[in-house]
């Protein structure tokens, strides 16, 4: 007689179940790293060039500032060569 008996049973599945996952290549990460730089650079653009304009702005108005201020002083030299001429 043998020392060990050797059972077998096979029962099938209730059901089958498939799963499939589907993974990206990682395009969609890079596109969205893309996406991010191109929105920081506009963005940066857009402030550096909005402070030029400011910049321009305030250099032209001490411009013309200085332009009253040489205007007054000249007619002041006018009036005084004028007071100084009677």
């Amino acid at each position: 007689m043998a020392d060990y008996q050797e059972r077998s049973a096979t029962t099938p599945p209730a059901s089958t179940t498939t799963i499939i996952e589907k993974r990206g290549g990682g395009g969609g990460l890079t596109f969205a790293v893309l996406l991010l730089v191109v929105v920081v650079a506009v963005a940066a653009f857009f402030l550096v060039s909005g402070e030029s304009r400011k910049d321009n702005a305030v250099e032209s108005a001490a411009t013309q500032v200085g332009q009253a201020a040489s205007d007054v002083g000249d007619a002041a030299k006018d009036a005084a060569d004028s007071v100084k001429g009677q």
